[in-house]
């Protein structure tokens, strides 16, 4: 089989063609030069147009970039206006994996004479001929032998590619994906079979919009999603922790000189821990569980190993303290767990805080505009609720899409991964970028082709994943003929784009709107689904 290339007319010999000839809009995927992005080269080459606050709603949703609906492209057949033939092509459709379609071109002679004829008579106006005025007619041999026979060959095999292309693509119109469409067979063995027999030949191949299969049919509609939630996740508690610290940031520090370490203490600590082997063996150094100079807050004692501070409560600047203790099996340091371990402890300074009473003359300084500690507690309470339900909200949009691509069978297109890929890496790209200011040639190697590749390879479960969300949420859309109004749609695109222009970016208005508008409804759907779903909330 031959290697797929992508379609591209070079001018070379069209440029003697009709002014009106157009190339065929079947870009390879991987760069899209005419597209405009948000940051100069070579991140440009793979992070798509979209707003941060897009970005930032659709990281909430985890559609991670925009939610694509397997949309098909307009097709050849509507960007390129038909060219009557004089006589019909045939065309055999053959269905490949992936959701991918093999169309099998036969173009009979006489339609090979008639391009060739119009390639001719272009070549004879546009052709500076000795001997012969410009537009002049030419004998066809004398203007062959000037232009070269190999070059109108290749113009005639580009002219009926031109002409044909539109009609060959018209059985799969409205279905064809964008910038999926290539031409399988090499261009040289075109040339091949146009001389040889006076007729063309060649395969097309084009990824076509997946058919969703829902399991079992409708399964949506019956979702029961169970969603855990985080132990911590209480408004009440968060916003008592939230006035204690508020209150602690208002106390100034001194030191204590004639006791020990009591809760609500801070102390400078160097720390330094070893193994006690069971077997008698030779103790070993734990570098994880090792600090020198740790400010030690003994409000924060949850965050430390169970027992730790129980065991320095008491200790005064200038002692050294020893003991043992074991790491839970819990610990997020799989090494450690179980590890028993010989912890010594020097403490180094002792502080306490001197904080102001809690009455109504600090609660200002707590919050700005607030005349009372009540009203403090109010407002902090109510910071904390919207937090609370936004946390709630996210962690049940996130069981209900995990659940969603489990309930669906689709034949992936590649153009789709691959799109789908590019952004999230791009996404990752764009996040380094913003974090570590990374050279011009750190971004060139990142954003290579291999670099690319690789992390298609590496993420294609996750990749797959997603796009199974995407399409499942798209599909729900239009089953469930949910809308979004006309008002919403503009002021959404508006507030993108004057985004992008305080920022001074480029951006694609078109695109835009169509990224704002797949936001809108993949909110319109999980809308839906969170009042139509039977949900179980848990704690863990």
């Amino acid at each position: 089989m031959a290697t797929p290339i992508a379609i591209q007319f070079k001018p070379s010999f069209l440029s003697f063609l009709s002014p009106n000839f157009s190339s065929v809009n079947t870009k390879p995927h991987f760069l899209q030069p005419n597209d405009k992005f948000l940051l100069s080269s070579p991140l440009k080459q793979i992070v798509p147009t979209f707003s941060s606050r897009q970005f930032s709603f659709l990281q909430q949703q985890q559609l991670s970039s925009t939610r694509f609906v397997a949309s098909a492209a307009p097709g050849v057949a509507d960007t390129v206006e038909k060219d009557k033939l004089p006589a019909d092509i045939h065309v055999t459709e053959t269905q490949e994996p992936n959701s991918r379609v093999r169309l099998t071109v036969e173009v009979p002679t006489v339609v090979c004479e008639d391009c060739y004829g119009r390639v001719i008579r272009e070549f004879m106006k546009h052709s500076k001929v000795p001997g012969f005025r410009p537009g002049k007619n030419v004998p066809e041999d004398i203007l062959v032998g000037y232009v070269g026979k190999q070059n109108v060959q290749k113009a005639a095999v580009e002219s009926i590619l031109k002409r044909t292309l539109p009609h060959a693509m018209s059985s799969i119109t409205g279905k064809a994906l964008e910038d999926s469409i290539r031409i399988a067979t090499k261009f040289a063995d075109m040339e091949k079979t146009y001389v040889s027999t006076n007729s063309l030949r060649y395969d097309v191949i084009v990824d076509v919009a997946p058919e969703i299969k829902w399991k079992p049919d409708n399964a949506y509609k019956n979702l029961k999603v169970v969603v855990e939630l985080d132990s911590d996740m209480d408004a009440q508690t968060a916003s008592e922790k939230e006035f204690k610290r508020r209150h602690k940031s208002l106390g100034a520090l001194k030191i204590v000189t004639d006791r020990g370490l009591q809760v609500g203490d801070v102390a400078v600590i160097d720390i330094s821990a070893t193994t006690i082997e069971q077997d008698g063996s030779d103790a070993k150094s734990i570098p994880a569980a090792e600090s020198k100079g740790f400010n030690f807050d003994t409000e924060d004692g949850d965050n430390v190993l169970p027992g730790f501070l129980d065991s320095i409560i008491g200790i005064k600047r200038g002692e050294t303290k020893s003991f043992p203790l074991v790491f839970p099996d819990s610990w997020k340091q799989e090494d450690l767990r179980g590890v028993h371990a010989q912890f010594t402890v020097d403490c180094k300074e002792l502080f306490y805080r001197d904080l102001p009473e809690v009455n109504d003359s600090i609660a200002d300084k707590l919050i700005p505009g607030c005349s009372s500690i009540e009203e403090v507690k109010q407002a902090l309470l109510q910071r904390c609720l919207e937090v609370e339900q936004a946390a709630k909200d996210q962690a049940t949009d996130n069981a209900i899409l995990d659940q969603l691509y489990k309930m669906v069978e689709v034949d992936i297109p590649q153009s789709l991964f691959e799109e789908q890929g590019r952004q999230l890496y791009g996404a990752q790209l764009l996040q380094l970028q913003a974090n570590m200011k990374l050279s011009e040639q750190q971004l060139a190697s990142l954003s290579s082709p291999r670099a690319v590749n690789e992390f298609l390879e590496a993420q294609k479960e996750n990749i797959t994943s997603i796009i199974k969300q995407n399409l499942a949420v798209g599909d729900i859309f239009i089953r469930e003929n949910l809308q979004f109004s006309t008002e919403e749609l503009v002021k959404e695109v508006q507030n993108s784009i004057e985004e992008f222009q305080k920022s001074q970016q480029d951006y694609d208005e078109d695109r835009v709107k169509q990224q704002v508008q797949e936001v809108l409804e993949g909110a319109k759907v999980l809308e839906w689904l969170r009042e139509n779903a039977d949900i179980q909330y848990i704690t863990r």
